[in-house]
């Protein structure tokens, strides 16, 4: 099982095994503090106690140990991995209390000597990812499925009602995975499991839903200006407790806001050029290197691109299956490995720029939702379906056509790529009974996926739960904002970017998801995040301070490939392979005359269905990957 992943731990590797207990722990290690043996792992605490295989950073790794000191006295330490300080740190308070006293993101089983108990637990975020599930009398975990499907006791029977909501979503939402049987540890949770019960009990030690209505019910009242300075003061201080490593150290700048934020306050606090990765694309329409090389020249970094052909990003398209352990159907995919592997040639550790759009209302769907609510709310529904068929009447290739000549006077959040796309999902929202469902249909790549996966149900997911999720949180911006917090970014950002990244063996950290910059997002008035049909205006405030307002304000991109162009052209063959009827109907997974139209259309050019057709050959191309174990 440790095996499967040693792409995720080159540098070492260890089980441990207590037969009489019945549990072994399996370890792959990243040397990235205290590359000595000190940091060998599985690794017991000083007391022999507990045993813990543990991945991921703590940040305050000093902080906690000096408090540990001043509780217990001193303490011969055996090196300074945060692996050693966690341990001793539960030794001394407990699971619970240690997690809620550290700051990074990890996951880990914790083996307890004395009480024979084990402890899953997951970071506040998602940022590491960790899976169990219990076969026969056999309870399996580890960080990937692909350790789970190693075991001899793994069944390996889809789960049909998951296989809906990732053709929902493009990712199976926690806690399900795609696998009946086994199940992701929600974020910011505990599992307790003893010999009396494999079945776990999962409590939270921090709720995003309780951050959030916390932050909501006592807003910041300071100026402008303040909290510029209170931002920047934060944002510098998880920076800067993220840099902290004994290997090699960078930067993924795109040049957007939030990446350029985060390398800006790494530059500012270091004495020497700090390392940049950009991947750039010869279409102009997905490109972002021009402006990410010229924030790097303006701050001084030591900075790298490389510019990628369709032909070498199609490359990477057959190793997804493979990196991605269930199925995943985001498409920037595919530029987030290339970058990781560009980075991964000079660091073993990289900054990232995500969670901006989340915390500081940076989506233009959010804009979007909003004003469509507004409007749709107070027309009646007759006139909602004419307007709809009016939207539907015209192609969206049509679409595109048409409104190119004025997309450069449209307002920055209407500037969109593919509008024809856009305008043919406005039409499917005309009809929404409330915000939540305008918000859903927005985000959903199938609208009605349950119609595509016969005998199955749709599982209930913050998205999809009627606004129980979202009760007390009423302003349209935190409702939305909140939904991707504890879904989108979790399950479909963090798992892109943990699995691409730690294919290459990089580690990568997220400064924005310290959780106490998170807590303070949640306290930030609505009116500074959004501003004159502008999202992130307080981030925008605090970039500014570093680089010229002219280098970062334009358009929003994405980090996007152009699979629509690709599947009509170098990729129709594969996808035809995958996409075929006959095959479809053997498999039994899919409705097929709907698939079968889509590719269709798409095919022929009479209509963009490029984002749902990647999750079914996405699903397809898995499949087969899956099939060989």
């Amino acid at each position: 099982m440790a095996n499967r992943l040693a792409h995720r731990g080159p540098d070492d590797s260890d089980v441990w095994c207590d037969p009489q207990a019945g549990i072994a722990l399996g370890h792959r290690r990243l040397a990235v503090v205290d590359l000595t043996a000190a940091g060998h792992q599985p690794m017991r605490s000083h007391d022999e106690r507990f045993v813990v295989a543990y991945n991921g950073e703590l940040y305050n790794t000093a902080d906690v140990r000096a408090e540990i000191e001043g509780a217990r006295g001193p303490v011969q330490w055996r090196g300074h991995s945060d692996t050693e300080v966690l341990l001793e740190a539960i030794a001394l308070w407990g699971v619970k209390d240690a997690l809620r006293r550290v700051v990074g993101m990890f996951a880990f089983a914790l083996w307890d000597r004395a009480e024979r108990r084990l402890t899953l637990a997951r970071d506040r975020i998602g940022e590491k990812p960790l899976y169990y599930g219990r076969f026969g009398d056999t309870l399996l975990f580890g960080s990937e499925l692909k350790a789970l499907r190693a075991h001899p006791a793994f069944r390996g029977e889809i789960d049909r009602d998951a296989l809906v909501s990732y053709l929902r979503h493009g990712y199976v939402p926690a806690p399900r995975s795609i696998y009946r049987g086994a199940a992701k540890l929600p974020q910011g949770c505990v599992a307790e499991f003893t010999r009396a019960s494999l079945e776990p009990r999962i409590e939270p030690y921090w709720s995003a839903r309780e951050a959030a209505l916390a932050g909501l019910s006592e807003p910041l009242r300071a100026s402008e200006d303040a909290l510029v300075e209170e931002l920047d003061a934060l944002l510098r201080q998880a920076v800067r407790g993220q840099m902290e490593a004994d290997v090699p150290l960078g930067a993924f700048l795109s040049g957007g806001i939030d990446s350029s934020t985060v390398v800006a306050l790494m530059q500012a606090q270091s004495r020497r050029p700090i390392n940049t990765f950009t991947i750039g694309f010869h279409e102009a329409e997905y490109n972002e290197a021009e402006h990410a090389k010229a924030i790097a020249a303006h701050l001084g970094t030591h900075h790298t691109e490389l510019y990628v052909t369709p032909g070498e990003a199609r490359a990477v398209i057959p190793l997804l299956p493979q990196i991605y352990c269930e199925p995943f159907a985001d498409s920037s995919q595919i530029p987030t490995y290339l970058v990781s592997q560009l980075a991964r040639r000079h660091v073993t550790v990289a900054l990232s720029g995500d969670a901006g759009d989340e915390l500081f209302g940076g989506y233009n769907r959010y804009l979007i939702a909003a004003r469509l609510w507004r409007r749709l709310s107070a027309v009646p529904g007759a006139l909602r379906g004419l307007a709809a068929g009016a939207l539907r009447a015209l192609p969206a290739a049509a679409w595109d056509v048409a409104l190119k000549p004025v997309r450069t006077v449209l307002p920055h959040p209407l500037r969109v790529q593919h509008p024809g796309e856009k305008m043919h999902k406005l039409a499917s929202v005309l009809q929404k009974a409330s915000l939540d469902d305008v918000y859903l249909r927005l985000v959903s790549l199938w609208p009605d996926p349950a119609a595509l996966v016969p005998g199955a149900r749709e599982p209930r997911t913050p998205l999809t739960d009627g606004g129980a999720s979202v009760q007390g949180l009423d302003a349209p911006l935190a409702r939305m904002s909140f939904l991707d917090l504890v879904t989108y970014l979790p399950d479909d950002i963090l798992v892109k970017v943990d699995r691409a990244a730690m294919a290459v063996s990089l580690e990568t950290r997220v400064p924005l998801l310290d959780h106490r910059v998170v807590e303070y997002a949640w306290r930030i008035p609505l009116d500074y995040k959004v501003r004159a049909g502008r999202g992130k205006h307080l981030l925008r405030a605090v970039l500014e301070r570093y680089v010229p307002r002219r280098l970062f304000e334009r358009p929003k991109m994405g980090f996007g490939v152009p699979i629509d162009h690709w599947l009509r052209g170098p990729l129709r063959e594969w996808a035809d392979h995958l996409l075929d009827p006959a095959r479809l109907r053997a498999q039994g997974y899919f409705a097929v005359e709907p698939i079968t139209r889509a590719w269709t259309e798409h095919r022929e050019g009479r209509a963009s269905h490029q984002y749902p057709l990647w999750t079914i050959l996405m699903f397809q191309a898995w499949l087969e990957h899956a099939d060989g174990r």
